[in-house]
């Protein structure tokens, strides 16, 4: 198949295997440069509610690249700071006759009720704590080409995971390519229930990236979180930071991951960040690109 079977791209749930499958070979065509101006004339309108760098930034050069059009639009200087409703002004943007929609909410589910609405294509670009799709593809290629086909490889995810949308992207996504996954955690950040039921849990950092292929560290995500669930930054770097002394756990050549941005030596020693070898957190910045390249080119265009 060429084409996917979804109009949006609101969540990897909703996505089947020959879609994965398809995403990704696009990406790998991207990345190979077989590539054209096949946004010319689109216009893609980005939504970013929240603040963003790798994400909004990646976006606009993925578009640029492919001859398209980015409208960037600022909630701040919008006319929601007068009391415009979410549904008013998708509504006001669907009669500018967009090509796609990119959207970063803060409201669980955000993505989905716009493309209830928008008739044309909507992008997922990260929902509260719910899903962060394109990063969720960008983590899994950047994966296949360190370690290649990924069954029966296993990651461990590290971090806050109770507020994590590119935790529970990555667990859909990875165990769907047939990784086993391994939730690293301490009880204040383990979710109560998994976007799966085949998860390992623990709360010690050396025993849950133990024969791991691959690591994922997070950050803690404050801007979600009660007060008093971490104790201070300097405690939780001493359990649950990755050192290069807690790394040797993993198996030999295992590599790093993080989505960013990074938080130096709470969840991420700098030794380790640092290492030329180890982590391929810039890597994913780059794939990121190619990835939203691809996913343009396949819901704008729908082929």
């Amino acid at each position: 198949m060429s084409t996917l079977q979804t109009k949006h791209l609101t969540g990897i749930k909703d996505l089947s295997d020959q879609d994965i499958d398809l995403i990704l070979a696009r990406v790998s065509d991207m990345k190979a440069g077989k590539q054209s101006d096949s946004l010319k004339g689109k216009n893609i309108l980005s939504l970013f509610y929240e603040n963003s760098t790798r994400t909004r930034i990646s976006f606009e050069i993925a578009t640029n690249r492919l001859g398209g059009n980015y409208v960037s639009w600022n909630a701040k200087s919008s006319s929601v700071t007068k009391g415009e409703t979410l549904r008013d002004t998708i509504l006001t943007f669907n009669a500018m006759k967009p090509d796609a929609i990119i959207v970063r909410h803060e409201e669980f589910g955000a993505p989905h009720y716009i493309s209830t609405i928008a008739e044309c294509p909507v992008i997922n670009a990260g929902d509260s704590w719910n899903e962060h799709p394109t990063q969720a593809f960008l983590d899994a290629f950047t994966l296949q080409e360190a370690v290649g086909d990924l069954k029966d490889k296993t990651i461990a995810i590290c971090g806050d995971i109770a507020h994590s949308r590119v935790a529970n992207s990555a667990i859909l996504l990875l165990s769907k390519l047939g990784m086993n996954i391994h939730i690293v955690a301490p009880p204040a950040l383990m979710p109560e229930k998994f976007p799966i039921k085949d998860i390992s849990t623990f709360e010690n950092l050396e025993e849950g990236i133990k024969d791991c292929d691959a690591v994922m560290m997070l950050r803690n995500q404050m801007e979600r979180m009660e007060a008093g669930l971490i104790e201070s930054n300097e405690a939780f770097f001493a359990e649950y930071g990755l050192t290069k002394e807690k790394l040797k756990a993993a198996k030999e050549g295992t590599v790093v991951l993080h989505p960013g941005p990074m938080n130096r030596n709470v969840e991420i020693a700098d030794e380790v960040a640092d290492d030329p070898n180890v982590p391929l957190i810039l890597k994913q910045v780059e794939n990121g690109v190619y990835v939203r390249m691809a996913i343009l080119d396949l819901l704008v265009n729908g082929k």
